[in-house]
């Protein structure tokens, strides 16, 4: 939480400090704010689908369990899920395996685009997440593959369609 607050501060004192703050300012910045603000929904709605997907595989193999469970008459185990693991095919997850990483770091181009070129917490925050992000999902790529094999991978890239 303490992360939020200090990335909600740093963006919020530098718009209110360095951003538009007169007319003039503002002159100009209607295309790039619908822009960003395009980019930045496109990537919100890309993350909200991609994270859903990841949940359905566990709610399927919940409803799957519970079935089973009720049939076998094991009243015990209905409600609780054992972790399964999968490949996710829907979505951009037919060409890498952390399309929600992808859409974040698209929605926070966006907010970089709304709040300026200039804009040092956006870019900031952006790149960190890039940074920071890109070796957890080189390190699960390589997950997938000893889990999975590289048959069952194929080509399906990390994080970015068709580079990493």
């Amino acid at each position: 939480m303490s992360f939020q607050v200090i990335n909600g501060t740093s963006i919020g004192g530098y718009l209110a400090g360095y951003g538009p703050t007169t007319q003039q300012d503002w002159a100009g910045t209607t295309i790039r704010i619908q822009l960003g603000l395009l980019i930045f929904f496109a990537g919100f709605l890309g993350n909200i689908y991609h994270d859903d997907e990841l949940r359905e595989i566990r709610r399927a193999a919940a409803r799957k369990q519970t079935r089973k469970a009720e049939t076998q008459g094991e009243r015990s185990k209905v409600g609780k899920v054992d972790k399964v693991y999968e490949v996710p095919e829907n979505g951009l997850f037919r060409l890498v395996l952390y399309p929600h990483f992808f859409s974040e770091w698209i929605e926070w181009c966006g907010f970089w685009v709304v709040g300026g070129w200039g804009c040092v917490p956006a870019r900031t925050f952006l790149i960190n997440e890039v940074t920071t992000m890109t070796p957890r999902a080189l390190s699960g790529r390589r997950w997938y593959v000893a889990r999975f094999g590289k048959e069952r991978i194929g080509t399906k890239r990390a994080v970015i369609p068709g580079l990493i």
